[in-house]
């Protein structure tokens, strides 16, 4: 039996252990610009992230199946370890081969943190309990969203972009101290079955499709080799499909992709991969077009974070009223003018209004990732929640994966084509603030106006996302189902609530 005092330093843990995973993206964000200039590596922006993210979607499902046959504790533990070890190695690194290699080890700790955290929650704790240890735990993103981008700034300011990495070994240590000393497992070890199979032909076919966009960074966009990695990836996914109708424990159960499920996943996927562009391009306006310091940046993303959080309530609230298919079709709509108002954003643009639109999309940004995680989980019955969650949590770890490929790829050509069309051939991405800017082939305004028109295209491509997730909104059906719960001493209560 645990005690009042046991749970709150497991709380205390999981939360430092979200904060950290959590704060790593928007530190990294608000860096960027600046790591890609001391490493040259502006035309590799992409990958420092899909690297990243590609890893915690491949291990995601691993660890929690790992966790039932090594226990939670020691499987969270090993992901938190795997991320500081990867993070440390990133503050070293010498080239961005170095660091995209060390940010892919950072994910695949990551996704321990991901998985593992809401698990020992619902071990842990109580039906009635866990609800406000989840919303705990959840603020730990908006805590990160508010922190990082102002720490990540102030650091590159006064120390160097190294520290953003090294500043992760306290709060890892920390947490792991916390967990190993205060989570007790009445753990016995026993026989699982495992999706092996499973687990292998996803994490081969999500590889494959990401080699898709690498084969377009580095093969030229060769048409044989993005036709080979199609064609290879629907082969995986048509025999993951089969491996999972067999078997007696999949990772993701057929019968959970209904119509519902389905529209609601595609349109997290869209969202999930807006989300990352702003976050990583809107720095890089401010820093590069703009000319303003990596803390004033940081700042920009804070104004989308509190946002968010109001977002979350008031509109959190209004799906019980006005039900959640409306209250998606509002979040994305208000997403649509935010995104537009950035296509609008030129060298002599008000940092004001740039936070402003920034703000205007995080509203949109908060009430539709609410939703549509509350609509995915209440789309299916109570035992099949979970891996209903857990496919849409991967999906939104693709969306962004995919999404930086793709936003990566045209903010380069971007640049080069600006370059031609002004008659300055050759010049390479990577080497905007290298050899052609030192040797004066190019001048410090033609950089600002190439990355000023790279992103406005950027932005109008993310126009079009959004437009597609804002009409497949319009798509979600009105419905009404019964949620099923069910307490921890095996009692079930069934209550009626409009879903949608």
């Amino acid at each position: 039996m645990r005690t009042e005092t046991d749970k709150k330093n497991i709380t205390i843990a999981l939360m430092v252990a979200m904060f950290l995973a959590a704060v790593e993206g928007t530190v990294v964000t608000t860096a960027i610009s600046t790591i890609a200039k001391d490493l040259n590596g502006f035309e590799n922006i992409s990958f420092v992230f899909s690297a990243y993210l590609l890893m915690s979607a491949i291990s995601t499902p691993i660890y929690g199946k790992l966790a039932d046959l090594y226990g939670r504790k020691n499987m969270i533990s090993i992901g938190i370890g795997i991320f500081l070890v990867g993070s440390t190695l990133c503050g070293f690194s010498q080239n961005m081969t170095m660091l995209i290699v060390f940010r892919a080890l950072q994910g695949l700790g990551a996704g321990a943190i991901f998985t593992l955290t809401y698990t020992i929650v619902g071990d842990v704790f109580t039906l009635e309990e866990r609800p406000k240890i989840q919303g705990s735990l959840g603020t730990m993103w908006g805590v990160a969203s508010l922190v990082g981008p102002f720490v990540g700034g102030t650091f590159i300011d006064l120390l160097s972009w190294h520290w953003i990495f090294f500043i992760n070994l306290p709060f890892g240590i920390l947490s792991i101290f916390l967990i190993q000393r205060n989570l007790k497992e009445n753990f016995e070890k026993k026989k699982q079955i495992i999706d092996y199979a499973g687990i292998v032909t996803l994490s081969a076919a999500m590889l494959v499709f990401f080699n898709i966009f690498l084969s377009a960074e580095v093969m030229n966009f060769s048409k044989l080799f993005i036709g080979i990695s199609v064609a290879g990836t629907i082969f995986l996914l048509v025999v993951f499909y089969r491996i999972e109708k067999k078997a007696a424990e999949p990772i993701i159960p057929p019968d959970i992709l209904t119509r519902t499920s389905n529209l609601v996943n595609i349109i997290s996927f869209l969202v999930s991969a807006v989300m990352i562009g702003v976050d990583v391009y809107i720095p890089i306006y401010i820093q590069n077009v703009l000319g303003l310091s990596a803390t004033v940046s940081g700042f920009a993303l804070v104004s989308m974070s509190v946002s968010w959080l109001i977002a979350s309530v008031i509109l959190g609230k209004m799906i019980i009223t006005r039900g959640g298919k409306i209250v998606t079709i509002l979040s994305t709509a208000i997403l649509l003018i935010g995104i537009l108002l950035m296509t609008t954003m030129e060298i002599d643009t008000s940092y004001f209004l740039v936070i402003a639109y920034v703000a205007i999309a995080g509203f949109g940004f908060g009430g539709a990732m609410t939703t549509l995680t509350i609509l995915i989980q209440e789309a299916v019955g109570y035992r099949k929640r979970g891996a209903a969650t857990a496919t849409n949590s991967l999906l939104k770890t693709l969306g962004q994966t995919i999404g930086i490929c793709i936003f990566g790829s045209v903010f380069n050509l971007e640049i080069i084509q600006y370059f031609n069309q002004i008659g300055k051939w050759g010049v390479n991405p990577n080497d905007l603030y290298g050899s052609a800017a030192q040797t004066g082939a190019i001048s410090g305004e033609q950089i600002v106006h190439s990355l000023n028109n790279s992103v406005n295209s950027l932005f109008l491509i993310i126009t079009v996302i959004v437009g597609v997730a804002l009409g497949l909104a319009l798509l979600l059906p009105r419905m009404k189902g019964a949620l099923k719960t069910e307490s921890d001493d095996d009692k079930t209560d069934n209550i009626k609530r409009e879903l949608l």
